[in-house]
């Protein structure tokens, strides 16, 4: 045999001392291309990779659209809205409306006051829910269906129906009849962050249905045998809530804090019902159009004064599209250890 031919097959070993066998391709290079990119089988994956970009772009486009054209407009001064040929793209950019809704419409005092809110509610109903998730999760006692259903009830009755009984109930605050009978007569919460303070502790503020129905149902994920591994070492039931359970609850506390602080950030609901005087404490005037600004009086005034609501809304939102940039991977490792996904 020629030593100088060379063999149809190379054999070599393994780091596993496995024979490993390589066959040379002797098809010519044309003819792998024309199999490989010319098959019907590229083509189906061609096709439906574009037909699936075309779908996410157009449906990237339908909602993003109005985002963008909203921040476009925010930078437009009168002028734009009288050019019918500026679409996205200011002629003439100003911040003219940011300065007026800053100054006249008092933002910075409403969002203090906002922020003081929703993180009183945020914190008190993370606590909360997570406390009496846990009981409903770990612990047997007789009523818990029952106590568990009417948990699930709030979520479905409307907070309309309850607005007028929410608002006598804090406007005549008594319990069970100690104060009127001690002081002669009954408390007025109402203009106060009372209200919402006792709604958070007590579970009954908005959404608490929801974030306790969350919360049983990742306590229900976390094995049992932590829990008697703690109590065989002598650690009693707070202490192994507090030091194992807690730790492991991280990213749903997040995500309860965040859902809380987000739907607290933009209610309007509890907010009209329990604060009658809102030009002191919360944004009774941020989405309405600054004297300064003058838009009345010219043709596209309707578009203009939309424009400077639609930037009212945009500063509104901020802080929370800020947070979310920042905290969404927490959200889905939430969502995902809930146990309420697909």
């Amino acid at each position: 045999m020629n030593a100088d031919v060379k063999p149809e097959k190379k054999i070599r070993f393994g780091k596993k001392k496995e024979f490993d066998v390589e066959f040379e391709d002797r098809t010519p290079f044309w003819e792998r291309v024309k199999t490989k990119y010319l098959s019907l089988y590229f083509l189906k994956n061609v096709v439906w990779a574009l037909f699936r970009y075309v779908l996410l772009i157009g449906i990237s486009y339908v909602i993003l659209y109005p985002f963008i054209a909203k921040v476009a407009g925010s930078f437009m001064s009168k002028e734009d809205f009288l050019d019918v040929t500026v679409k996205l793209i200011p002629k003439y950019p100003t911040l003219d409306t940011y300065l007026a809704i800053i100054t006249e419409n008092r933002y910075f005092e409403a969002f203090w006051n906002t922020l003081v809110i929703s993180l009183l509610c945020a914190v008190v109903q993370m606590v909360i829910t997570m406390c009496v998730g846990y009981g409903f999760a770990k612990f047997k006692f007789k009523g818990n269906t029952i106590l568990f259903f009417c948990v699930i009830f709030t979520m479905v009755v409307p907070h309309q129906a309850l607005r007028l009984a929410l608002f006598q109930k804090f406007r005549y605050f008594d319990f069970f009849g100690l104060i009127d009978m001690i002081t002669g007569d009954s408390l007025n919460l109402i203009n106060t962050y009372w209200p919402l303070a006792l709604l958070s502790f007590g579970g009954l503020a908005f959404k608490n249905g929801l974030y306790i129905f969350i919360m049983r149902q990742f306590f229900r994920g976390v094995p049992d045998e932590l829990e008697e591994a703690a109590y065989v070492d002598g650690s009693g039931v707070f202490k192994t809530f507090i030091r194992i359970i807690v730790p492991l609850s991280v990213p749903m506390l997040i995500t309860i804090f965040i859902f809380a602080f987000s739907w607290q950030w933009t209610d309007d609901f509890y907010t009209t019902v329990f604060f009658t005087r809102t030009s002191t404490y919360l944004m009774p005037n941020i989405v309405t159009v600054p004297a300064s600004l003058g838009a009345t009086g010219f043709e596209a005034a309707s578009v203009y004064s939309s424009a400077i609501v639609n930037t009212a809304a945009l500063m509104i939102i901020l802080p929370l599209v800020i947070m979310y940039c920042f905290c969404q991977k927490y959200i889905v490792q939430g969502i995902e250890r809930s146990g309420i996904v697909g």
